[in-house]
């Protein structure tokens, strides 16, 4: 995911007076998309069998609260499944808050967002950067749990972008790595391969070691957690 916040009025662009970069809204077509795809998405959802691979014993640790959830974009397709699991088994939080591009492709995924009840903000390294991090910030002093792909919007793909380390550093909340297996799929040609699942496949979802990124940490300590985070997600992620 990559970024947002409630958003009101007619969009705007950047001025020279404010320098306030305002996301692209949905429009109505996208919003009409979002909803056809929302009950195509429940009505196969329901038919997959889900099991979660948990061998850090996340799920059951006592001395964390809300996190940072890191998956990557090509598996956004699943990631409100990701959470729920997590939220029934570990946790009650105030909700989840996710990244989201601000750019028109962006204005569909916050629509899907929205739909699910996730709080989408907007942002990227490209536009809002500084913006969208200071309103994660803000949900987070909330009591939301934030979810981010650190790969995303646009790639490399599986390669962490100093985003999320940011995110984390900031926060002082921890990172959860997050992916899963589909046995059944179809992979677009898009960038990311974006997976999509097919109706009752099987589901593995794989949780990654937790990772802490210190408030003090240097620049070289935080590149090397970066590295760290990268090879922690691509060891948990099957193609």
């Amino acid at each position: 995911m990559q970024d947002a916040g409630p958003q009101s009025g007619l969009p705007r662009r950047s001025t020279a007076k404010t320098g306030v970069i305002v996301p692209h809204p949905p429009k109505w077509h996208q919003r009409l998309g979002v909803w056809v795809l929302w009950v195509v998405f429940r009505l196969v959802s329901a038919t997959l069998r889900y099991r979660i691979n948990d061998p850090h014993g996340f799920m059951t640790r006592k001395d964390i609260a809300q996190v940072v959830f890191c998956t990557w974009h090509n598996r956004l397709a699943l990631s409100m499944k990701l959470h729920s699991a997590f939220r029934r088994r570990h946790h009650q939080t105030a909700g989840l808050a996710g990244l989201v591009s601000a750019s028109r492709d962006g204005a569909f995924l916050a629509a899907i967002l929205e739909r699910f009840g996730i709080q989408p903000v907007r942002g990227s390294s490209s536009r809002r950067g500084p913006q969208a991090l200071l309103e994660l910030t803000t949900w987070a002093e909330r009591g939301y749990d934030l979810a981010i792909t650190p790969d995303g919007p646009r790639g490399p793909r599986y390669v962490v972008q100093d985003g999320a380390m940011a995110l984390a550093q900031v926060t002082g909340l921890p990172i959860v790595p997050a992916s899963y297996h589909l046995q059944w799929k179809i992979q677009l040609k898009s960038w990311d391969r974006f997976q999509i699942p097919l109706p009752f496949s099987r589901c593995e979802i794989i949780i990654g070691q937790v990772m802490r990124v210190p408030r003090e940490a240097s620049d070289a300590e935080r590149e090397s957690l970066r590295q760290q985070l990268e090879i922690e997600m691509r060891a948990i992620s099957q193609d």
